[in-house]
């Protein structure tokens, strides 16, 4: 069972299948092998896996069946694809006018069904049949071709030591016997598991003596089952030719782009290598173009922020500035700025080294170096096609910080990004570049300092009292949080057993008004700055942070972690 385990349980129980004290004896041997209560009461022979499925399947009215006793036509199986069959484990089983029947191994797993309607674009309801039944079903419907990452592994380490896997090293082509098909099927099904849970990042690194692969997942990098050393070339070479790189040029770095489809969704990944001690270090970063879609509140925003930074981003003219540092997540606020701004009435131009994600109804303009298209050459062009809007990557310098601020002197609204700790410190920082206090003062509307912490999940949250240290941690706030009962994922299928699924923005404000601009001309220290923002109603980083603890959104470890420089 995949779902989650005390709310199985409590049909359990309340149907009289298991009793209370059968569930006590159980939590202790859990709880000292650190394994699931629900399993353990099945090992220990309490109830039978099929016992559970067909309660659980009963409370939600759904049908329970046995695969063997079917045989599926090939009309039906046909309308599920492989990829997306043995990505979700289901398997097509009855076809009417009005839905698709299909047989899954967790009840309680809605998200499996909502995933299917999509991709399907159909109605779709679901089965119950045991997971043994469904791997058989998958195996004589759509055959063994489509293997794991484990399979095909595992046939890699029982090949013969003799089998050579060749990379022509003078020509943009790989050439590889025994295992080429493999290879080429382990590649795209690394790419297919790092989506399936929602990495961001994948990294593939040689090391003396091993060829370790790691998922980038909420921000935290795990490590995956890793591919034996020897086919560490012949991998390398499949994701550089996949790239559009250069095979033979391993000695400097090389970018490059895969477009894939996986399991009926368009995956665009940003490519990059550097060479190593042990060989090339490649990191492919998975563009969720989903993210263009987020809505402002789903950025992480409280209502009174948004309605700041609706105000901010509705301004006609000036510059408004997100800062933090590298993956705290400001090109995707950006982007959910321009795509709330993406209007046919505004003509809206970026500037970026790459372009990261392509949107509909935007002029996007790639740098790049190598040909003198730099950020002030391609911002002194653009500024003759009258953009309303204008998004600059990454201010850098003082020529880019100069014609940003000209533009929004001359009636455009510009975006950009800054690497500065917290917001008011991209005044000084601007300064530090060379731009003159009174075009600062002039220019500039806001500046935004953000942070990512990981979400609670919600199919584990359970309540718990902070800890004496982590009481200690908050200072002065700790009065507050001294009997509120705080949330805490315990780990569960849904996210990984970490306890948190998905990440959100956390906000620090700093808008510029006629105080702020006076204190711009007097160039006052940075410090005195900050009190008055403070006192003109800025919420810091870790304020922000408190407030989504006390919301349930996160919990204090992650915000201690993100704001500990407050």
């Amino acid at each position: 069972m995949t779902a989650n385990d005390d709310y199985i349980i409590e049909i359990l129980k309340d149907v009289g299948l298991i009793k209370p004290e059968q569930v006590e004896t159980a939590k202790s041997a859990a709880g000292v092998q650190h394994r699931s209560l629900l399993d353990v009461l099945i090992e220990q022979g309490v109830i039978s896996k099929m016992e559970v499925l067909k309660t659980v399947a009963m409370q939600l009215g759904m049908d329970v069946i046995v695969l063997a006793d079917h045989e599926i036509p090939q009309e039906v199986i046909q309308q599920v694809p492989v990829a997306i069959a043995r990505r979700y484990k289901v398997v097509p089983v009855f076809e009417s006018e009005n839905a698709l029947s299909v047989a899954l191994s967790d009840p309680l797993n809605i998200e499996t069904l909502d995933s299917l309607r999509y991709l399907l674009k159909r109605n779709v309801e679901g089965v119950v049949a045991a997971d043994e039944e469904i791997s058989e079903a998958l195996d004589k419907y759509y055959g063994r071709a489509e293997r794991t990452v484990e399979e095909i592994l595992e046939h890699n380490r029982g090949a013969s030591a003799d089998a050579k896997v060749r990379v022509d090293e003078t020509a943009d082509e790989t050439v590889a016997t025994d295992v080429d098909a493999p290879i080429i099927k382990l590649v795209s099904l690394i790419i297919m598991e790092a989506q399936r849970l929602r990495a961001s990042d994948i990294h593939v690194e040689p090391l003396e003596t091993r060829f370790r692969i790691r998922y980038r997942i909420d921000g935290v990098l795990r490590e995956m089952e890793s591919p034996p050393k020897r086919l560490q070339a012949v991998i390398l070479s499949r994701i550089k030719l996949m790239a559009r790189m250069k095979l033979s040029e391993k000695r400097v770095p090389q970018d490059g782009r895969i477009q894939i489809n996986v399991a009926g969704e368009d995956l665009d990944l940003r490519v990059s290598t550097v060479p190593s001690s042990h060989g090339e270090s490649i990191v492919m970063r998975i563009l969720n173009k989903q993210s263009l879609l987020l809505g402002l509140p789903k950025l992480g925003l409280f209502a009174d922020d948004q309605q700041i930074f609706e105000r901010m981003i509705g301004l006609p003219d000036g510059i408004l500035l997100l800062t933090g540092p590298t993956g705290s997540g400001k090109t995707t606020t950006l982007y959910a700025c321009l795509n709330h701004l993406n209007r046919p009435d505004r003509k809206i131009i970026t500037v970026e080294e790459p372009v990261e994600y392509r949107i509909s109804g935007i002029n996007q303009v790639n740098v790049r170096e190598e040909i003198g298209l730099t950020f002030p050459a391609v911002l002194r062009s653009i500024l003759r096609q009258a953009p309303n809007i204008i998004m600059v990557g990454e201010i850098r310098d003082f020529e880019t910080a100069e014609i940003a601020v000209e533009a929004s002197l001359t009636g455009h609204l510009v975006f950009s990004t800054l690497h500065t700790n917290d917001a008011p410190s991209a005044i000084p920082r601007l300064m530090d570049i060379g731009v003159k206090p009174f075009l600062l003062a002039s220019s500039i509307r806001s500046t935004i300092a953000q942070r990512l912490v990981r979400v609670i999940c919600e199919k584990c949250a359970e309540p718990y009292a902070p800890t004496e240290r982590e009481l200690s941690m908050l200072g002065s706030a700790a009065s507050q949080f001294k009997d509120v009962k705080l949330l805490k994922g315990k780990g569960c299928s849904n996210c990984g057993q970490t306890g948190y699924r998905g990440r959100k923005g956390l906000y620090e404000i700093f808008v510029i008004n006629d105080e702020v601009r006076e204190m711009i001309y007097g160039r006052i220290p940075l410090e005195q700055m900050r009190v008055r923002a403070r006192e003109l109603g800025m919420r810091t980083l870790r304020e922000d942070g408190l407030r989504k603890v006390v919301s349930g959104i996160t919990t204090l470890e992650e915000v201690f972690g993100s704001t500990m420089g407050d």
